[in-house]
């Protein structure tokens, strides 16, 4: 039998992250270390929302810089991993019937690289990113996961890329010693123990879980690369919390682990 590949969510935070030593970007570098070596890496990251599902089938995509206002080194980023036709076809074949369109203008965005290049720094393993359609509710997600589950087999590292909590109207730019806010602390909390649990209904069902939800999830962009880790899980994968913390006071850089 083949073993299964684990999955794992990363809270990617600031973009800074990833030329930063920190706790964050040394807790992705040991992930790395730990992980058994993927034949690649397939990516959902909050930065490509958009109305439809795609999946990058570029053989060399591009390092994308989407943000501003950071200093140039950030920008002189590049993270040269290959692509992979031959994973994009597999995914598009995997998720049918939903329509999923085969893409060579997208790339690699800062959800992807800000962390691969602490958790796979050689850039040697090829990266595909599937795109988060923004007009599907959480449960399609979910289900969207559930129908990769089949990659965990094939020697495919699946990664969510986002934040369980992420209120950038509150985040604290620059400040040092920020005080965590109450509300970001309890809905952390609260998904750590639904997860914990298995219950996986009220984690994808976040917007029943009052306003605390509402102040950590504005916006879903960032929270439903979770449900695609949540979707690969089987019910006898061990779940574990390699990366902790919040940073600016209201982003949630919790790590997630399956199997």
């Amino acid at each position: 039998m083949t073993d299964l590949m684990p999955a794992v969510f990363l809270g990617h935070g600031n973009p800074m992250n990833a030329i930063l030593n920190n706790v964050y970007s040394d807790a992705w570098a040991a992930i790395g270390k730990e992980l058994p070596c993927p034949k690649a890496v397939l990516s959902v990251s909050a930065h490509w929302y958009i109305p439809g599902s795609a999946v990058t089938a570029n053989p060399a995509p591009p390092t994308i810089h989407d943000f501003g206002g950071f200093p140039k080194e950030l920008y002189e980023v590049q993270y040269p991993a290959p692509g992979s036709p031959e994973l994009a076809r597999r995914v598009k074949d995997l998720l049918s019937p939903v329509p999923v369109e085969l893409d060579e203008s997208w790339g690699l965005d800062h959800g992807t690289w800000s962390v691969l290049t602490h958790v796979f720094p050689k850039a040697d393993i090829p990266v595909v990113q599937i795109s988060i359609d923004e007009r599907q509710p959480p449960a399609f997600h979910y289900e969207m996961g559930k129908r990769l589950a089949a990659l965990r087999e094939e020697g495919v590292l699946v990664i969510g890329s986002g934040n369980v909590v992420h209120n950038l109207h509150a985040y604290a730019w620059g400040e040092r010693g920020v005080q965590v806010f109450d509300w970001a602390v309890r809905f952390e909390k609260e998904v750590r123990e639904l997860m914990l649990k298995g219950d996986d209904a009220r984690v994808v069902a976040y917007e029943k879980l009052g306003q605390d939800a509402m102040l950590s999830v504005p916006t879903p962009d960032h929270y439903l690369p979770l449900l695609y880790i949540l979707g690969l899980r089987r019910t006898d994968d061990p779940i574990s919390f390699p990366v902790q913390g919040v940073d600016g006071g209201s982003v949630s850089m919790l790590g997630v682990r399956i199997g």
